[in-house]
């Protein structure tokens, strides 16, 4: 529950509204307010704080937009503190499990589909493989926390005994280790797509939800495809980051560059 309101300053500049973000996010911070944690209805905090429904509103919607709240409907529902969103580095070619170690998490995965499958037109052509062709596919649900995060669905070659093998960690390492086949370079594309019902329903969130794809196609450092992935994360749980920088420009033909 969230402790005493402060006392909002008039006169100074400082909108209400942005007084009330910058309380609750020093309480959710300081520990004092924790995931999961409900605030008190709308019509109560408004007068503890002494503004109207529509200013605190104003500061709950801008909280709900940055992801530190979450708002559901209903008589059971109200404003809730929201895990915080795990931050996930595409710079480098670190799995779901290297990134939630980064993130001080433990990763766990639950198991949809493991089979061998025919090579549909686009998994053959990402895979080098002929359309029909046999590969593993491996769909699962990844978590971290107390939710589920992202739901991948990744195929790879049909390499002898994989699908015989623990699935539920980090599958990079499966081929690194047995197969010597370490991802070491990957293309990705990002798009933005909406939850169907049956997507929605493994992630635990409502059906025209957002989601962010990402579509991969993951080679081992001879250039062989090894992975074709279409993985779903949830942007209120996931934040996803690409770190840039620039590189010397190439000289023209004819023409060395300066020492």
């Amino acid at each position: 529950m969230v402790g005493t309101p402060p006392e909002l300053e008039r006169g100074t500049g400082v909108p209400a509204h942005t007084q009330i973000e910058k309380w609750l996010l020093e309480a959710i911070s300081s520990g004092e307010m924790t995931p999961g944690d409900r605030l008190p209805g709308e019509r109560e905090l408004a007068a503890r704080l002494g503004v109207s429904r529509m200013t605190l509103r104003q500061a709950l919607a801008t909280l709900e937009h940055d992801g530190v709240l979450i708002r559901l409907p209903g008589r059971s529902g109200g404003a809730f503190v929201a895990e915080p969103r795990i931050e996930c580095d595409l710079t480098g070619l670190a799995g779901f499990t290297e990134q939630m170690r980064r993130a001080h998490l433990r990763a766990e995965a639950r198991i949809l589909t493991a089979a061998t499958v025919p090579a549909s037109a686009a998994v053959a052509a990402a895979l080098g493989a002929a359309p029909g062709e046999p590969v593993h596919e491996v769909a699962r649900v990844r978590s971290a926390g107390r939710s589920p995060v992202a739901l991948e669905r990744s195929f790879f070659p049909a390499l002898p005994g994989f699908l015989g093998e623990d699935l539920g960690g980090s599958l990079y390492a499966l081929l690194a280790t047995r197969y010597d086949l370490e991802p070491r370079t990957a293309v990705e594309h990002l798009d933005p797509v909406i939850a169907g019902p049956e997507e929605a329903a493994e992630l635990g969130i409502a059906a025209g939800a957002p989601l962010m794809r990402i579509e991969r196609t993951a080679y081992a450092a001879d250039g062989t495809p090894v992975e074709y992935a279409r993985d779903l994360f949830r942007p209120d749980r996931v934040r996803l980051s690409v770190r840039s920088g620039v590189t010397a420009p190439a000289s023209p033909p004819g023409r060395t560059a300066a020492p």
